[in-house]
């Protein structure tokens, strides 16, 4: 009987892939997935390290995601097929970790390159915190636009929709900020227009849920949530507390000094 060892290794042998005679030489596999595996490679024309993706299937990702010209977008170096036709792509080597601490500004972040794609008609569908990393100089990237414009996704942050639409991506980014861990009934609101099961109930794109979610950070009025005059007035006092605070002393510096007068 194989061992499941042997079984890997076998794996291994059958799919590495071979570049011999071209200017890269894969170093290792650093990934793998439904669409393709990924591996760490040296480009020795240029002296660097190199991230290439092998497809098992025909994928527009390559094409896609090389118009999509962001910083939080990995850049698309070169393209190719390889002698067992099987196709590949060249992309930055992303040195970093995954999500693991969401905070909203990350968040905000995160929305920019998915607003960025759905401007230009591209649509991710499979947004979750593990396709999302942080570089190793601060940078916040969104990977793997394997199944942009196409109906997929992963359990947990897949919408409900029959059609794609950039309110695809608007339903898997509020399962994100669902888990940034703030208790607020106005931030509830956002994440729950986000994730309504109805796609025309949701914001229409991530930059009017990213707008949203910055006036929640600068305490003005949102677009999920309607406010009482009471929550509006203490809302107000909240943001301008420090001014408040000023007056209040200013108020009681002037009646000490009246008292102290009148005696």
């Amino acid at each position: 009987m194989i061992s499941d060892q042997a079984v890997e290794r076998l794996r291994t042998v059958v799919t590495w892939p071979d570049f011999s005679g071209t200017r890269y030489e894969i170093v290792r596999e650093i990934g793998r997935g439904g669409m393709g595996s990924v591996y760490e490679a040296i480009d020795h024309e240029l002296g660097r390290r190199v991230a290439i993706k092998i497809a098992e299937a025909a994928s527009p990702e390559a094409r896609l995601t090389a118009q999509l010209e962001h910083p939080g977008i990995v850049p698309i170096h070169d393209a190719g097929t390889l002698a067992d036709g099987r196709s590949f792509y060249v992309m930055k080597l992303v040195r970093g970790e995954t999500i693991s601490e969401l905070t909203l500004r990350t968040f905000l972040r995160i929305c920019e390159p998915v607003a960025f794609a759905h401007a230009r008609g591209v649509v991710h569908c499979d947004l979750k915190p593990s396709n999302i990393m942080a570089g190793e100089f601060g940078e916040v990237l969104v990977l793997d636009w394997g199944i942009a414009n196409r109906r997929g996704g992963t359990e947990g942050y897949m919408a409900p929709d029959a059609v794609v639409s950039p309110a695809v991506d608007v339903f898997a980014l509020g399962r994100i900020l669902a888990q940034c861990g703030i208790d607020s009934r106005r931030l509830d609101a956002i994440v729950a227009m986000a994730t309504s099961p109805d796609p025309a109930m949701r914001y229409p794109t991530a930059a009017e849920l990213m707008d949203d979610v910055a006036r929640f950070l600068d305490g003005r009025d949102l677009v999920a949530y309607r406010e009482s005059a009471l929550e509006r007035a203490g809302r107000w006092v909240y943001r301008h507390r420090g001014l408040l605070g000023i007056i209040a002393a200013y108020i009681v510096m002037r009646v000490v000094i009246l008292i102290a007068f009148h005696r």
